[in-house]
């Protein structure tokens, strides 16, 4: 039965990853998986090495984020009103159009969104939605 990762962080998950981008895709290939995500928790730090180093390999790769998503605006940033609260929500690049939406929203999260997290809201996911594909994540996220 052929298996795929969809949610995988790298050591680019700081703090909660361990696994350096070789050694993921070295096990990828010795389960004879076609695919593998890589889903780094606010980042793409490692999506151009995972994509070269995976197509080297004859491994599909599949570039997303793990992105944190603040539970009202992402402008919103005073103590007291929940801010520290967030859902994470996996977000997978189907085309060239998610991957561009990708890019903006780990952007936008990091330039606009920062509180504590680099973190987007309902507003930007539905402005950068076109070419990705969504997944609830973990226990944080929202269904």
């Amino acid at each position: 039965m052929k298996f795929v990762h969809l949610h995988t962080h790298s050591h680019y998950s700081l703090l909660d990853g361990l696994a350096k981008i070789d050694d993921l895709i070295g096990r990828a290939k010795e389960l004879k998986m076609e695919a593998l995500a890589l889903t780094d928790h606010g980042n793409l730090y490692g999506a151009i090495e995972f994509y070269k180093k995976a197509l080297k390999e004859g491994i599909k790769p599949i570039l997303g984020t793990e992105i944190y998503v603040a539970p009202a605006s992402r402008f919103d940033k005073e103590a007291g009103k929940n801010n520290d609260k967030y859902f994470h929500l996996t977000l997978l690049a189907e085309n060239n159009a998610g991957w561009q939406n990708l890019i903006q929203l780990v952007t936008k999260a990091n330039l606009e969104g920062f509180y504590y997290k680099p973190r987007v809201d309902k507003e930007l996911l539905k402005q950068h939605r076109e070419g990705l594909i969504a997944l609830s994540g973990c226990p944080r996220g929202e269904i």
